[in-house]
């Protein structure tokens, strides 16, 4: 029986380092459960007694305490207390050991792109940021709002939007939506009713953007895509002379993962500005590169032809169903129209609370230290496939949530299914490409922020097996 803490006198001498305590205790607390120093199912004292013990504030302890059940490597349940979580690990096998098939079912790791690591979730500080939205709140907060979202949110957002990204923002030209692809359907329905008939897309992209797009009743032709990035120069030509918009994801295109070049950047804009068309610009991980500073948005050379949109599903957490999109001058009036008048979608409490999350410098501090986790989960997917699987190759740039592992030809499919032999969720490339686009080589795409931290390593060390 794993012991308890509070009753067998074990001291576990932790090492408190740094300034500030709570993240040191948070830190020696996590290696010490990594490691198994804290075996799993280990009880752990009392918020109190541990305070007491270290000579430190209980809530110090406490916040510790959340931050780690938050990340999966401990449990709190009540009557049983606080206890390291008990992880499955992969099984080790004797040399020459035939193994065996993982049960079928849900798959033992999830890899797929699209999802932070939603065990980082900061529910502490977003906590904290509830209860001083939820103080702060007028009455009317509570009623149906303004189509636009909270003005609080808008000009936090505003401000944060032009200091990280680069966008020219005005509160009054911000709508808040419920997710990205809410804000796509507002657009869709806008442009249909401009009477635009198509809407140019990437060769490789989401379906569900596509779907969208087509249910409103637009064309999507494919754009060419080459090792610059989307290729504009068509638009207006050929089969793509109809064009009155473009879908493209400039600063980390997805799933490929290459920024569009400087270039086809200006030669995107200068199109929308000799045509009036519109670029609608899908930026829905731009906060997350780790070897330079993240490229601007798109919208900065043109504010006037380039609808911003983005996201808190990759920087906090899908389930919060909150995004926004920065508007032309020109369309405010028409997506407001198009949403129906007042606020039926976000949650006014959601709203104030993302608002006194940035305004208290939160949201800075929680992308910061995610940049750094991810940025350190993908150096050690590059390092473990260059020793492991040196048949595959990484490209793209160092950025985002996801990896584009490039494989031999021929092998995508086979590689697909080894993955789910090892009990592994992952993507093929051809799941993205646009029908009418040609193909690419094979590759998987893997989202190495998905699993929490507490999977990572099984997670890396079965894909890497399942490529060997």
């Amino acid at each position: 029986m794993t012991d308890s803490w509070s009753t067998s006198g074990t001291d576990l001498h932790l090492e408190v380092r740094g300034p500030k305590l709570r993240q040191g205790l948070t830190d020696a607390l996590r290696e010490a459960a990594r490691t198994g120093r804290l075996a799993p199912g280990t009880r752990l004292p009392s918020s109190r007694s541990l305070a007491a013990d270290l000579g430190i504030a209980r809530n110090t302890v406490a916040d510790a305490y959340a931050e780690l059940v938050a990340e999966g490597w401990l449990t709190a349940r009540q009557g049983s207390g606080t206890r390291v979580a008990r992880r499955s690990e992969p099984r080790r096998t004797a040399p020459g050991t035939a193994r065996t098939r993982p049960a079928r079912g849900r798959p033992a790791y999830n890899l797929l792109p699209g999802s932070p690591d939603l065990a980082s979730f900061p529910r502490a500080e977003w906590l904290k940021a509830a209860r001083r939205a939820l103080d702060a709140a007028p009455h009317e907060a509570f009623g149906y709002g303004d189509a636009r979202g909270r003005v609080e949110l808008r000009t936090v957002l505003a401000d944060y939007l032009a200091r990280a990204r680069g966008v020219h923002a005005d509160p009054e030209r911000i709508v808040i939506c419920s997710g990205f692809v809410h804000g796509l359907m507002l657009m869709g329905k806008v442009l249909r009713q401009r009477r635009v008939r198509e809407v140019a897309v990437e060769s490789y992209g989401l379906d569900e953007h596509r779907d969208v797009l087509t249910e409103a009743g637009l064309r999507i032709p494919a754009l060419p895509f080459d090792e610059l990035g989307t290729d504009p120069a068509g638009l207006g030509e050929g089969g793509l002379r109809g064009v009155g918009a473009v879908l493209m994801t400039p600063a980390h295109q997805f799933p490929v993962g290459m920024p569009l070049h400087p270039d086809r950047r200006t030669a995107a804009v200068d199109w929308a500005r000799r045509t009036g068309g519109l670029i609608l610009e899908d930026d829905y991980d731009g906060e997350f590169r780790y070897d330079r500073r993240p490229v601007g948005a798109l919208q900065g050379l043109d504010p006037e032809r380039v609808v911003h949109m983005g996201t808190a599903s990759k920087s906090l957490a899908p389930g919060l169903r909150l995004a926004w999109m920065v508007l032309p001058q020109s369309l405010v009036g028409e997506v407001l129209a198009a949403k129906g008048g007042v606020e039926w979608t976000s949650s006014s409490l959601d709203q104030l609370t993302l608002a006194e999350f940035i305004a208290s410098g939160a949201y800075d501090r929680h992308v910061r230290g995610m940049r750094l986790r991810y940025r350190r989960r993908r150096d050690h997917l590059v390092r473990q496939l260059a020793e492991h699987a040196p048949g595959v190759r990484v490209s793209g740039i160092a950025a985002g949530l996801h990896a584009v592992l490039e494989l031999p030809p021929g092998t995508e499919q086979s590689a697909v299914r080894a993955a789910a032999w090892h009990g592994l969720a992952v993507e093929p490339m051809g799941r993205f490409r646009h029908v009418d686009a040609p193909p690419r080589g094979d590759a998987l795409v893997v989202g190495y922020a998905t699993p929490p931290d507490s999977a990572w390593s099984g997670a890396l060390d079965a894909l890497c097996r399942s490529l060997a």
